[in-house]
């Protein structure tokens, strides 16, 4: 779907609500900060009667990594931000790992609202139904015209079956790279709360084999940033 008449819609927006002598208020920031906006309001599905907030996303839009998740959780909802609670921690410190953090990326997630499990005493997390995820998907689809990634890294079955393809097998697909029409590089790596519900050498081993995806990623940007100072320099003689 072409969503050039969106991006130029939200830029008019931004345009005439907002300064531009700031900064940090870039074109693409000051576009997702629109698209949030209207998002906050979303009532396309049964999750927007639960939830406490959209959980929009996260991060730089400016920069060359795009990490989508699952769905926001219980500190995420509360907070308005992803990955926050435990998950996050992880997370953030497998990014740290390859000197990463949040300046440097944008974090989001296949469906912006928590999805839930009501029982007697207690509401716990459940995965996204696919109803869900299709309802969330333009979300996902304008954020990504908006940031034009140049790396996508998709943490979890829910998010790669999404972006990548229907029958991706993390299991036998993680870590390899991918190419569609959402971004020219594209890879996926367990979800951090995969990880954490795995113990001994089996975490250790799902633990290093996140973060040698996230170093591929970062390396695949760092390779195209590369090519692109090539062709410039070339361009120039």
């Amino acid at each position: 779907m072409n969503y050039a008449p969106f991006f130029a819609l939200c830029m008019r927006i931004v345009h005439t609500t907002h300064k531009m002598n700031d900064h940090n208020q870039t074109p693409k920031r000051l576009a997702v900060l629109a698209l949030a906006q209207q998002a906050a309001n979303c009532m396309n599905c049964g999750l927007a009667s639960t939830r406490t907030q959209v959980v929009f996303g996260d991060g730089n839009p400016d920069g060359p990594l795009l990490i989508v998740g699952e769905g926001p959780g219980m500190n995420e909802d509360l907070e308005g931000r992803p990955f926050v609670g435990k998950a996050g921690q992880l997370l953030d410190s497998c990014l740290a790992e390859q000197t990463i953090d949040r300046r440097h990326i944008y974090i989001t997630n296949v469906v912006r609202c928590r999805p839930t499990i009501r029982e007697e005493k207690s509401v716990r997390n459940r995965p996204p139904s696919s109803e869900e995820m299709a309802a969330c998907l333009p979300w996902l689809q304008q954020t990504i015209a908006i940031i034009q990634p140049v790396v996508i890294l998709c943490l979890g079955a829910p998010s790669a079956k999404t972006i990548i393809k229907p029958d991706f097998r993390i299991t036998q697909e993680r870590g390899q790279w991918f190419s569609n029409s959402y971004a020219p590089n594209i890879i996926a790596s367990w979800h951090p709360s995969y990880v954490m519900r795995m113990h001994g050498d089996a975490y250790d081993k799902a633990r290093a084999q996140l973060v040698g995806d996230i170093a591929a990623a970062r390396n695949r940007v760092r390779e195209v940033r590369r090519t692109l100072e090539q062709s410039t320099a070339l361009e120039e003689t």
